[in-house]
C-alpha cells in the first residue's frame, strides 16, 4: 500500500473517531445542559414573614385580589426566630396588610386598615361588611411593597396592648 493510501485510510479512521467523539461530547454537553435546567431552582416570588421576637406569633394578612376586591387570610403560627412563606407565586397587590398577635407575651401589631378575620384558619374574599357576614373587623398595618413580586416582612418587639399598666 502506498503512503498516500495509508494516509487516506488513517485519516478516514481518525475522522470517524473524531466524529464519534464529537457526537458523544455533544450528547454529553446536551444532557448536562438539560440536567442543569431540570435541577436549577426556579426564581421564587413569594411573600415571607419573619418573626424576630422571642415569642410565637399568630399572623393574618390582607391584600386586594386581581379583581381589586379585599381579601384576608390567617392565622399562621410562626415560631420565634423563624420565617414562613405566607403567599407563593407573587404578591397580589402593592399594598399588603398585616395583623399579628404575640401568643406568649401578649400585644401585637395592628393598624388602621379594617379587614375581616375570624378565629381559626380563614380565607375571606370580597367581603366589605364583616359583621353582616359573621366575621370580625380588625385593624391591620399597611406594608407598601413598592410593586415588588417578592417581599419579606420582619416583625420584632410588639407594643404591649392592654397590659393594665399605670
Amino acid at each position: 500500500m502506498c503512503s498516500l493510501d495509508r494516509f487516506k485510510k488513517q485519516t478516514t479512521k481518525t475522522g470517524r473517531k473524531a466524529s464519534l467523539l464529537a457526537t458523544r461530547l455533544f450528547a454529553l454537553i446536551a444532557f448536562a445542559s438539560i440536567g442543569t435546567f431540570a435541577v436549577a431552582p426556579a426564581v421564587r416570588a413569594d411573600l415571607k414573614l419573619c418573626n424576630d421576637t422571642a415569642s410565637r406569633i399568630g399572623v393574618a394578612i390582607g391584600y386586594h385580589d386581581t379583581a381589586g376586591e379585599p381579601a384576608s387570610e390567617g392565622w399562621w403560627t410562626i415560631a420565634s426566630q423563624t420565617c414562613e412563606v405566607l403567599l407563593r407565586g407573587g404578591i397580589p397587590s402593592r399594598l399588603i396588610y398585616v395583623r399579628a398577635v404575640d401568643y406568649d407575651q401578649g400585644g401585637g401589631w395592628t393598624g388602621g386598615t379594617k379587614l375581616c378575620t375570624q378565629k381559626g384558619r380563614f380565607a375571606i374574599r370580597g367581603i366589605h361588611d364583616c359583621a353582616t357576614h359573621g366575621y370580625q373587623s380588625e385593624g391591620f398595618m399597611e406594608v407598601d411593597t413598592g410593586g415588588s413580586k417578592q417581599w419579606t416582612i420582619r416583625l420584632a418587639d410588639p407594643e404591649k396592648q392592654g397590659d393594665g399598666g399605670s
